[in-house]
């Protein structure tokens, strides 16, 4: 789906970056290493950036962060990321999102979009493991008990192979117009008749 796969999706070195939180509260079990940021929550870990109303984030035993944001109808919370050796972004919204450190995996729950580049896909549960270079999209009932069967995944892509747009020669008018005064002279160089040394112009 959307050429995902084949495709490594995110920078390979943001796992290995700090992550960095801000929020308006916070609230912190050392024992169970378990933190919990509430309103305008921000989460930034080398080019990854999720938004969300309010974030869990767990620490397991290997030091590696997992985190759950949780949005609303009106304020989802949404995600974007780099992808590795492209100057184009991975981004996306869902009113919940979960975001696993170790895995690398990123995923959308209810009203979920995803977009890569100019093409963007939607669904009830999307999914995307950069380690796996693995996509997963599912609408319908199947990913929300609570949904309708008209609830399907979508999605636009974008053709690859564009029409190439036609050559314009942007040499300065005085070299196009020195490239035509010389074919003129060169059709109206005078004829030369056999036998005959004089020369004639040519009608």
């Amino acid at each position: 789906m959307l050429g995902w796969s084949g495709a490594a999706l995110a920078e390979a070195s943001d796992r290995d970056q700090p992550i960095e939180l801000e929020a308006d509260t916070v609230s912190v079990n050392d024992a169970k290493k378990i933190s919990v940021y509430t309103g305008n929550v921000i989460l930034n870990q080398g080019t990854l950036q999720i938004k969300a109303d309010k974030m869990i984030v767990r620490e397991d035993q290997d030091g590696f962060q997992h985190s759950t944001c949780f949005g609303s109808p009106n304020n989802p919370t949404t995600f974007k990321q780099k992808q590795t050796g492209k100057n184009e972004w991975m981004q996306g919204s869902g009113q919940r999102i979960e975001y696993n450190a170790r895995m690398d995996k990123v995923q959308l729950y209810t009203s979920a979009w995803v977009k890569r580049g100019e093409d963007i896909v939607t669904g009830d549960y999307i999914s995307y493991d950069a380690n796996a270079e693995y996509a997963e999209v599912i609408g319908g009932t199947r990913a929300n008990p609570n949904g309708t069967a008209n609830s399907r995944v979508k999605a636009t892509i974008q053709p690859k192979n564009k029409t190439a747009p036609p050559v314009i020669d942007n040499k300065p008018a005085s070299q196009q117009g020195l490239r035509m005064n010389r074919s003129l002279q060169f059709k109206n160089e005078p004829a030369v008749e056999p036998g005959n040394d004089t020369k004639k112009e040519q009608p």
